[in-house]
């Protein structure tokens, strides 16, 4: 028999094609979003679940969970929502999908900056309204990214393939992480030893670290005063990182001269002044969306779950 398992979320259609093929998928036609009850329930008849970062797994969830289950295969690089301790303690095999989203993030990532910089919420809105009645020299006029200051929150291999991206913007680098890396990857970036020496030398600052205890609320009041007056900020990473009070009085301000932002707090119930704001330019957490990455993950996810159940370590485990 081939093993069962219980996918939360619709996937591509290569991916449950593979996973028709290669194992008895308990798959989720119309995309509904399960409780955490409705999952518990479901993994009754599963021997793996492949979840996405919209299901939370507590340490409640995980010791709830039936014995039957072996792993939690996420499509997902990020795992902040799965208790990974209480994960190992239940003896549960935890994996994401590292490596085959940095481009796509990295894409959306300039985006956010570029649309932060040039207004783009605000010319779009003038265009579909009407609004826009002619041109001068005054009009809609914004901040260039060429040739600015690039500060990264997180230098692994989203922050890396941005660097990449925004030199051919004549963009000079600086960046912090937990670790140097090795000056062949800095490329030439200047490195920081803390998040606060890093601030004074970002007009933009691009957030790519993970969600942990340790960076939440990273970005707060004190950091923002060090920025530079007018800088702009991005988080193509995760909400959390971010103190939405604190971001949004210095936006208010005008301390910020505009933020970019794809994910949130408690999103999609996202804090209701961000929509009120004309000097935000949001996205709906899309950083992955694109075939070709969506594809990957899913791939990634079932070779570490081909992994598991042929008695081989998976490539991706975190727990």
């Amino acid at each position: 028999m081939k093993p069962v398992i219980l996918v939360t979320r619709k996937l591509p259609e290569a991916v449950e094609e593979r996973l028709q093929r290669d194992y008895q998928p308990i798959l989720n036609p119309t995309d509904t979003l399960y409780s955490s009850e409705d999952i518990i329930k479901m993994a009754e008849e599963a021997d793996a679940i492949l979840p996405c970062h919209t299901e939370k797994f507590t340490a409640e969830v995980i010791e709830r969970l039936p014995e039957r289950i072996k792993a939690i295969a996420n499509f997902s690089v990020g795992y902040d929502h799965v208790d990974v301790e209480a994960a190992r303690k239940r003896g549960l095999i935890v994996t994401n999908t590292p490596d085959v989203l940095s481009d796509a993030t990295a894409e959306l990532t300039m985006m956010l900056m570029l649309g932060a910089a040039r207004r783009a919420s605000e010319g779009e809105k003038l265009v579909r309204t009407r609004e826009w009645r002619d041109w001068s020299p005054s009009f809609m006029v914004g901040l260039q990214v060429t040739g600015k200051r690039l500060g990264i929150v997180g230098f692994g291999r989203v922050g890396q393939v941005v660097a990449r991206r925004a030199r051919a913007f004549d963009m000079t680098i600086h960046y912090h992480n937990r670790n140097r890396v090795d000056p062949k990857l800095e490329q030439g970036a200047t490195y920081h030893d803390s998040v606060e020496a890093l601030m004074p030398h970002c007009d933009f600052l691009a957030l790519h670290c993970v969600a942990s205890p340790e960076t939440s609320g990273l970005l707060n009041r004190e950091r923002i005063e060090l920025l530079p007056d007018g800088a702009v900020v991005v988080n193509a990473s995760r909400g959390a990182v971010i103190d939405d009070e604190a971001l949004i009085e210095a936006l208010k301000s005008g301390k910020l001269y505009a933020a970019g932002l794809d994910v949130f707090n408690n999103e999609p119930e996202i804090n209701p002044t961000y929509r009120e704001l004309d000097n935000v330019f949001l996205m709906p957490h899309i950083g992955s969306a694109t075939r070709e990455t969506r594809d990957a993950m899913g791939f990634r996810a079932l070779d570490n779950l081909d992994a598991i159940f042929s008695g081989r370590e998976p490539g991706d485990r975190v727990a």
